[in-house]
């Protein structure tokens, strides 16, 4: 563990910051859904996801992607909110192992009904709190750093 680059104090003032500030922000935003609307957080930014598709639909390794979840975790989600009529998994005939994830017209509307509520807290947590340059600056950062998990499997850890 010689070759270990620690993180020195402002390093690690960022990273247990943002840490932090993600952890409280799905929290808040978690309760908020919950007492707002029948989605968890989990729900929501699953039909997010695939709701910004034009046709609805997202192959299921796809959204584990972008979400950043394990299959197996994801493919159980959808389930479960297949079982409560908010998507439908439907076969991909161009690769018979795999499957896309559909939102659904229930799906739709709880999303658009829980999507005033959600954007109203993330204004008050978030959006309203910071300066336009600050806003700019996260999003510049966040790009970044998504980016590099893009780029490669291992979200760009190799040396």
């Amino acid at each position: 563990m010689d070759d270990v680059r620690w993180l020195n104090e402002r390093e690690a003032r960022a990273w247990r910051a943002l840490q932090f500030m993600q952890l409280r922000l799905e929290g808040e935003l978690a309760r908020q859904l919950a007492a707002d609307s029948g989605l968890s957080y989990s729900d929501y930014v699953v039909l997010v996801a695939v709701t910004d598709r034009p046709d609805g639909r997202m192959r299921l390794f796809e959204l584990a992607e972008v979400l950043g979840w394990e299959k197996s975790r994801l493919s159980h989600h959808v389930g479960r909110m297949a079982d409560r009529g908010l998507v439908k998994k439907e076969r991909c005939d161009s690769d018979r192992r795999g499957a896309f994830v559909v939102v659904t017209d229930r799906g739709r509307q709880e999303i658009e009904a829980a999507a005033p509520g959600h954007v109203t807290a993330v204004r008050r947590l978030f959006v309203d709190r910071l300066t336009s340059e600050q806003l700019d600056a996260i999003g510049d950062a966040a790009e970044i750093v998504l980016a590099a998990f893009d780029e490669s499997p291992g979200g760009g850890t190799e040396e």
